[in-house]
């Protein structure tokens, strides 16, 4: 039988390195974000639902059109629609310009 923890749009996390807010923390498939600072050793909590601003390349052909699914490429600490080895990140609910440094995600995994 299972039982209710929490709602489930953050999620406790209790990192081995401090981590900055705003740093993108990928535990396998599961993909969150930090709100705020968490030090080393310390519970802290990371979003893993809601709309949030990622960065994304800029270089040209980067542009993604709102209702794309987005992954999370790790290597390059950016958004990206190319799904082979990088976790699910959500859905981009505003379109984002090659020229754009950010697209917007509704998060959900």
């Amino acid at each position: 039988m299972a039982q209710f923890v929490q709602e489930g749009d953050s999620i406790d996390y209790t990192p081995g390195a401090d981590v900055a807010a705003g740093a993108v923390v990928v535990q396998n498939d599961l993909v969150g974000v930090a709100v705020r600072p968490i030090p080393a050793n310390t519970l802290g909590s990371l979003v893993v639902e809601g709309v949030l601003d990622f960065p994304k390349s800029t270089a040209g052909g980067s542009a993604i059109a709102a209702g794309i699914t987005v992954y999370w490429n790790a290597g390059a600490q950016q958004a990206t629609a190319t799904s082979a080895g990088n976790p699910l990140l959500g859905q981009v609910t505003r379109a984002a310009a090659d020229a754009d440094a950010t697209v917007r995600v509704r998060m959900y995994q």
